[in-house]
């Protein structure tokens, strides 16, 4: 308790010294209060209690902990707020981060994709009419730029890759074969040849199985038959019989490859002793723009050393008398032999292929060979649609007239090969008889002027790719693309390592070279 001295004037009043009102003597006034002798001051020790220290539990410091704890409180909001801000932030930075350089990935891929079109135009042009050679146009992890491109191509083992340029002349012509060689096709039905040749000849007649207007204008969504060539491959789809199986076939993606999610499928497929054979559809045995260029008199040919060769860019015309063609013919046949030659020639034209050329001449092999490659027996309109022999399959050879599964394979085996030359088919001769040869005279040439290419592209950050099939003539120079095709909803094609090493920052010269998928060496051991 704390001690205080309050200092007290005790005034108590005392009978001497109080004057009261109306005693004799004294006026009468107010009441005056003097001090008393008996006055004195008091000191007087007062305790009065200290005031009480605070507490925790007091309602004041109560007060003062709830206010700095409510700051805290909030200050920890504010900051889980700011971070999550910073999070938000940071991750949508991050998400614009990636879309620039997945963008910018597509950018380079269709940069590359347009450097590969423009490589295959240069490795086609000035070739005469013959396939590039595969030796000097690599196809596979091409470098361009800042990535490469892979140019894929029909093979006959489903279970590797295959890269190089098609031969469109390697195919059969929908807009030029006969009913008979259309329904030799693999997987063809009777329906589809008939309905094909329906729909692009010019009448309205029915073929037998077939299907006019009356059948197409039936339909939930109606159209007309077109009763004109097809303009591209995919047309077949409008035609009545066609289905994405037969047309497309096993092969999903298009990558000649049996993939993982196409396994399932290849039950229907033809079973051989590696497995199961991957059937692939019409589309790798069919096309629609083979052709070649119109024949004309003037050509001329002039040797050089041991071997003659064509100066100009079309051969010499057998139908029509020139001088290019007597030099040619006095090249090539003996003096004693020649007059005969060219007598039976003028007597025999006009020759309607090389083949009867050959034999209704009379010329040896030995006289025919130096000059196969050199002659043309199309005069006029360019020939379209024929099979060029040095480049097709077993399966579209299958198609010509009158050959059997042992023709075909005479023909395949005793074609030049590597850096033979290809613009001779005087060897067919040689591996048919008279009459088959003389039967397929009209279908066939050595001679190829439209190639298509299945490119894939991708930059070296692995990020994005494109993948088109492109077609171009190479009858004009410089070759023109006619058709482009996109083909990247269909997937990566290649082996999925590819894809893991550039995105792992694997210098493009180490990619991976050809590697066959995993799935396909499941089903083909």
């Amino acid at each position: 308790m704390e001690s205080r001295f309050i200092h007290l004037r005790a005034t108590r009043p005392c009978a001497a010294g109080l004057a009261r009102p109306g005693a004799a003597g004294l006026p009468t006034r107010r009441a005056q209060t003097l001090p008393c002798a008996r006055s004195r001051v008091v000191a007087r020790r007062v305790r009065r209690p200290a005031a009480p220290k605070r507490s925790s539990a007091s309602p004041g410091f109560r007060s003062l902990g709830r206010c700095r704890g409510t700051v805290l409180i909030v200050t920890m909001w504010v900051l889980l707020v700011l971070a999550g801000l910073v999070l938000v932030l940071a991750r949508a930075m991050r998400a614009v981060a990636d879309r620039s350089a997945n963008e910018l990935a597509a950018v380079q891929a269709s940069a590359i994709e347009q450097g590969a079109i423009q490589y295959v135009l240069s490795s086609v042009d000035g070739l005469q009419g013959q396939p590039p050679s595969e030796t000097d146009t690599p196809c596979e992890a091409v470098l361009v730029g800042d990535g490469a491109f892979w140019i894929l191509r029909p093979g006959d083992d489903e279970r590797t890759y295959f890269f190089g340029i098609t031969d469109e002349a390697a195919k059969v012509n929908l807009n030029t074969a006969t009913l008979e060689m259309i329904s030799k096709l693999p997987g063809m039905t009777s329906e589809l040849a008939a309905s094909i040749m329906d729909w692009r000849d010019t009448d309205g007649t029915v073929t037998t199985g077939g299907a006019e207007n009356e059948y197409y204008l039936m339909l939930p969504d109606p159209y007309e038959c077109k009763n004109g060539p097809l303009e591209t491959v995919e047309e077949l789809f409008l035609i009545r019989g066609a289905t994405r199986d037969l047309i497309l076939g096993q092969d999903v993606n298009r990558n000649g490859v049996l993939d993982v999610g196409e396994a399932s499928s290849a039950s229907s497929g033809t079973f051989t002793s590696s497995g199961v054979h991957l059937y692939q559809g019409l589309v790798n045995y069919v096309t629609v723009y083979s052709a070649e260029p119109a024949a004309t008199a003037t050509s001329s040919a002039s040797s050089s050393g041991g071997s003659s060769t064509t100066t100009s860019s079309q051969p010499i015309n057998v139908n029509v008398s020139s001088s290019a063609l007597t030099d040619l013919l006095r090249s090539a046949v003996s003096a004693s032999r020649l007059p005969g030659v060219q007598d039976r020639i003028r007597r025999e034209r006009p020759f309607r292929n090389l083949i009867e050329f050959y034999y209704r001449a009379g010329l040896t092999l030995d006289e025919f060979k130096p000059m196969a490659g050199k002659i043309t027996a199309s005069t006029g309109t360019a020939p379209a649609g024929r099979i060029n022999v040095n480049t097709a399959p077993k399966e579209v050879l299958l198609c010509l007239p009158g050959l059997e599964e042992s023709d075909a394979a005479s023909l395949v085996a005793q074609r030049p090969t590597g850096d033979a030359d290809r613009t001779n088919i005087a060897w067919v001769v040689q591996a048919l008889s008279r009459q088959k040869a003389l039967a397929i005279g009209n279908y066939i040439t050595s001679f190829s002027y439209q190639f298509s290419a299945d490119i894939v592209s991708a930059p070296s950050s692995g990020r994005a790719f494109k993948r088109c099939r492109v077609v171009v003539d190479a009858r004009t120079s410089p070759p023109k693309v006619v058709y482009r095709q996109n083909l990247t909803h269909l997937g990566w094609p290649l082996s999925p390592d590819i894809l893991t090493a550039l995105r792992s920052g694997t210098p493009l010269e180490r990619l991976p070279q050809n590697v066959a998928q995993t799935a396909g060496r499941k089903v083909g051991g």
